[in-house]
């Protein structure tokens, strides 16, 4: 089926079949790997031409491999637009971005909760390089309208905010951005494209993490940026190519392999999650639960307008703020005490302490992540089962 016919079918048909077909060459189904670092030129005028530009093709896997090429077509596909970039990691994808759109002397203006690492490279190594970095509560447009400078080049949203699962409107804080002539880029790893799509929203660029949903399986690591094709031709030739933020073909097969069961991967997570969150909702020993299904989420009819389902992220915080949160964490026997996310099994960690252990105690203030805090990545095992065990170690507290 072609890939025009495609785009009229149901996101789950387009994950399973792919935008490219079977291999051109040898008819398999799924693309092979390309375990090779160097490619042959046919003469020494086309090694020229595709080192000039003057051609495409392949040299050397650190600029491009045809399993990468792959997984970059799908993803464009899937996220609706003109091209990707897969690179090693979603730390190499979020420094690569910001490389390409932002020099010395210039800003970023950033959601306040984020990633820890995210928020590490933003408060520690940028302002090394000159480039300043402004985090705001941007659930408030007017916060982040009132942070831009002339010099601002940048806005870096996170939505579904890890860990609080706070929701920002995209499509307001991207009019505000373009008004000031900045892109707007928006880590999309919570929500995945079958869950939202920034750039329908107004965005300019998406950032995935795909460690975590795109994989499925906790058994690779890469990063992913879908945007305009000037934005991903520059990022891959002035910043990809110079520092070698380079993913593997393995890496790249293994993401590839991930989205074909994307899609009903994320439906169980979120049915999962959302079982969980009302069973966590009227527990006593919580003090509050954050999950955008809730109609007690803050944001809840926003997440209702600019998603089409609310992931398999759940945060919730312990009354007896961080000793009971550690003692929770000790006593799950079923889920696993691990950080990173999105995996077939069931993840619980304490942010405050874990993944965003680079914040300051001020820094989780403003960004309400309590000492209290537990963050839960809901697996596709049987939601009962799952219950059951947050419910034998909830006694334990």
């Amino acid at each position: 089926m072609e890939p025009e016919e495609l785009k009229h079918k149901h996101f789950a048909t387009i994950c399973v079949h792919g935008s490219g077909g079977p291999d051109p060459v040898t008819g398999a189904i799924n693309t092979p790997i390309y375990q090779s670092s160097t490619f042959a030129f046919p003469s020494a005028e086309e090694g020229a031409a595709l080192f000039s530009g003057e051609k495409e093709g392949y040299i050397y896997t650190r600029l491009g491999n045809p399993t990468q090429a792959a997984l970059e077509r799908e993803m464009a596909f899937l996220e609706g637009g003109e091209k990707a970039l897969a690179v090693a990691s979603g730390m190499a994808a979020a420094m690569t971005a910001v490389l390409t759109l932002v020099k010395s002397g210039e800003s970023i203006v950033a959601s306040n909760c984020l990633y820890g690492g995210t928020h590490k490279l933003f408060t520690e190594l940028l302002p090394r390089l000159d480039i300043e970095v402004l985090e705001v509560d941007a659930t408030d447009p007017a916060n982040v309208e009132a942070a831009i400078k002339p010099n601002s080049r940048l806005l870096f949203l996170e939505t579904p905010a890890n860990p609080t699962l706070t929701i920002i409107d995209i499509a307001t804080c991207s009019e505000i951005a373009h008004r000031h002539g900045m892109k707007v880029l928006v880590d999309n790893t919570f929500a995945t494209p079958y869950f939202q799509r920034p750039l329908m929203l107004g965005a300019d660029i998406v950032l995935h993490s795909a460690t975590k949903y795109i994989g499925g399986h906790g058994d690779t690591i890469g990063g992913i940026l879908v945007g305009e094709a000037e934005f991903i031709d520059r990022a891959r030739n002035e910043i990809v190519r110079d520092l070698g933020g380079c993913i593997s073909p393995f890496n790249a097969w293994l993401l590839l392999r991930g989205l074909k069961t994307l899609p009903v991967r994320m439906e169980r997570h979120a049915f999962n999650a959302m079982r969980i969150a009302k069973y966590l909702a009227f527990h006593p020993k919580i003090k509050q639960v954050w999950y955008p299904g809730l109609t007690t989420h803050p944001q809840h009819e926003l997440a209702k307008k600019q998603m089409q389902g609310f992931g398999g992220m759940v945060a919730f915080e312990m009354k007896g703020g961080r000793e009971a949160a550690v003692r929770l964490l000790n006593h799950v026997k079923l889920m696993t005490l691990a950080v990173s996310l999105g995996d077939v099994d069931t993840l619980i960690e304490h942010p405050a302490s874990m993944t965003h252990s680079t914040y300051s105690p001020e820094e989780l203030a403003e960004s309400k992540i309590s000492e209290g805090l537990v963050r839960l990545s809901v697996g596709i095992e049987h939601v009962n089962d799952l219950v059951d065990d947050l419910s034998q170690a909830l006694r334990q507290v």
